[in-house]
């Protein structure tokens, strides 16, 4: 029996990018994100309407920003028969979350079978799939050791326009320091429990641990520090980050907190 879940949204994104190439105008990109392939977390059926609604969008681009199991790796061999079914007009490109590397075997593991079937895994990477005046670029996860973004950021001329995924909001508080157009994320799973004009319960359990038990919250540094970025789009100083609810759920479930796929339009900003 499956974890309580909600049914699929689908959420549409109009970005505005500074120095966009004309060529580039209207271009079209899908993320999907927080998986948690196994045991009770993601339905199949959930994952192929999400596969059928990308497909749909007829993307330039396919983004899958991490988790894409919770803790043994070996279930990642049965949502790439999925991921095969994914189109896209210049590739599908993704990053690891915490979840994935969750034991010494498992970033191999997730990253052979993504590669495998032609999903391009970035690691402290750019790659320029749609030219070299847009670059892409996938950080390690945020509590990775391997997460050091100023060797990645700065081989970037500061005049192009650049994509960063990065599995864990909270990175864009580091990523300030560089030009980051638009940061992808997931983790957060939208707070999966969401009160009617209250938002996020764990936001509230957030708030109590920072500024009530203070000694508890430091002890973790761990811990989720932004929770008002948990979904949608936010700006952080100049930059721009969007914050996808992801596909699977822990316990308890969802509630008021839909899976997504999201379709994002990258336009120039004038």
């Amino acid at each position: 029996m499956y974890i309580r879940t909600e049914p699929l949204r689908v959420e549409t994104l109009t970005v505005e990018i500074s120095g966009l190439p004309t060529a580039l105008q209207g271009t079209k990109l899908v993320q999907m994100s927080d998986f948690h392939y196994g045991p009770h977390q993601l339905p199949t059926k959930l994952l192929e309407r999400a596969i059928a609604i990308c497909n749909e969008a007829e993307p330039d681009l396919v983004l899958l920003t991490g988790d894409f199991v919770t803790y043994a790796p070996d279930p990642i061999h049965e949502p790439v028969k999925y991921f095969q079914q994914l189109q896209s007009r210049a590739g599908i490109y993704a990053v690891l979350g915490n979840h994935d590397m969750y034991y010494p075997e498992s970033k191999p593991e997730v990253m052979a079978a993504l590669t495998e079937i032609g999903i391009k895994v970035l690691w402290n990477e750019v790659a320029y799939p749609l030219g070299s005046q847009l670059a892409l670029v996938g950080m390690p996860d945020f509590w990775s050791r391997e997460f050091n973004p100023a060797p990645v950021m700065d081989r970037i001329a500061t005049d192009i326009p650049r994509i960063v995924l990065s599995h864990q909001p909270d990175s864009a508080q580091v990523l300030r320091e560089w030009r980051v157009d638009l940061q992808l994320s997931g983790h957060i799973h939208g707070g999966q429990i969401c009160l009617p004009k209250i938002g996020p319960l764990l936001l509230w359990v957030n708030l109590l641990l920072k500024n009530v038990f203070k000694s508890i919250y430091s002890v973790f540094p761990w811990l989720i520090k932004h929770w008002e970025w948990a979904e949608g789009f936010h700006q952080v100083g100049s930059n721009y980050l969007y914050v996808n609810r992801g596909l699977g759920t822990y316990w308890p479930g969802r509630l008021f907190c839909p899976p997504d796929v999201t379709v994002i339009t990258l336009v120039q900003r004038h």
